[in-house]
């Protein structure tokens, strides 16, 4: 593999999923590993955001809808065909090394500048670069909302979140109405007592749709609306909740329950808008993520709602700057696998 210079065609922030198949078609366009573009990725291992979730997380589709480009994922056989993270993490390493896409590991993007061209900088040194491609998502971003008081017992927040073990016997508030928090819920309530509070009631998808329906439901909506036509609301029509193994088997046991939003926290617990208090050992915040757009704030390019806008994946403000990888805005689904894949080919055909 060649020496990377630091004057490079391309610079990808991110070696995560979104990155390597960034990675994938920057090379398969003619361009070298090292020489003509690099990957830049702040964690010491591969594996991008699932490297770093609980470890029995569950894939939304089975592996033949969970690949990117070039190289199927090996098949899950071992249950229901919905991989885990381990699984998908020993993919995207052996993705990266079967490609020779040249991750520079350990090495953190502190901010991006103008120039001739676009700087990007590290504690490492700096690179120059004709296109920057961000492409580090939001696990490194999570979110909690604000409630009046406080609550003193322990906190933690899906990021944070290893397994239910260490839950035994407690009584658990998990809040946020996501696939996270129904995958979280349907974990510890076999071992703790649990409370589930979500904004709205949660909608649960019927058992025979998953990811391969949602990410081609998403597709439709993105070219919808690139077409001017009336938007269909995508996926928000059928449900948010996929109803993997896990979450069935809560389902069959009952305690698929949610209660609306507590008026405040208190020390021990939280008090309900009817001024009962209910007291918990924890709380599971699975409540979101924001996107991990920080290093990119020299440029000033952040519209009213946080996010910067784009046209497909390119910036409107710095057309020498793309994003991937982050959500529907800048791609349809680009925040999975198998939609990463896909507007990673657009993102690259378009340079």
């Amino acid at each position: 593999m060649a020496t990377a210079s630091r004057d490079v065609r391309a610079v990808v922030i991110g070696g995560g999923q979104a990155g390597l198949a960034t990675g994938f078609y920057l090379r398969r366009s003619g361009l070298t590993p090292g020489r003509d573009f690099v990957i830049l990725d702040a964690a010491a291992t591969a594996g991008g955001a699932w490297a770093r979730m609980w470890p029995t997380l569950r894939t939304f589709s089975p592996t033949q809808y969970s690949s990117l480009p070039g190289w199927m994922m090996p098949p899950w056989t071992r249950d229901s065909g919905y991989p885990v993270a381990a699984h998908v993490v020993d993919y995207l390493t052996r993705y990266e090394e079967r490609y020779e896409l040249d991750v520079r590991r350990s090495v953190s993007v502190e901010s991006v500048s103008r120039g001739d061209r676009l700087v990007v900088h590290t504690a490492d040194g700096d690179w120059s670069a004709d296109r920057v491609i961000s492409a580090t998502g939001t696990w490194s971003s999570p979110f909690v909302p604000t409630y009046p008081g406080q609550f003193a017992r322990r906190q933690l927040h899906t990021a944070d979140y290893r397994g239910a073990a260490d839950l035994t016997g407690q009584r658990v508030l998990i809040v946020g109405g996501g696939n996270s928090a129904a995958q979280i819920l349907a974990e510890v309530s076999r071992v703790a007592e649990t409370t589930w509070v979500t904004l709205r009631p949660p909608r649960f998808l019927p058992d025979d749709v998953d990811g391969r329906a949602l990410f081609e439901i998403a597709t439709r909506r993105h070219r919808a609306r690139q077409l001017g036509e009336p938007d269909t609301g995508g996926v928000a029509g059928l449900g948010d909740i996929v109803m993997v193994d896990s979450v069935r088997d809560a389902r069959d046991r009952d305690v698929l329950h949610a209660r609306r939003p507590f008026a405040r926290l208190v020390e021990d617990g939280v008090r309900w808008s009817d001024g009962t208090e209910s007291t918990f050992d924890a709380v599971i915040w699975c409540t979101g993520f924001r996107p991990a757009l920080s290093h990119l704030s020299r440029l000033g390019l952040r519209g009213p709602d946080g996010l910067i806008p784009t046209h497909g994946t390119q910036a409107i403000k710095e057309p020498r700057l793309h994003l991937i990888g982050y959500g529907d805005w800048t791609g349809p689904a680009s925040a999975t696998l198998i939609g990463a894949g896909r507007t990673a080919r657009d993102l690259v055909a378009g340079l």
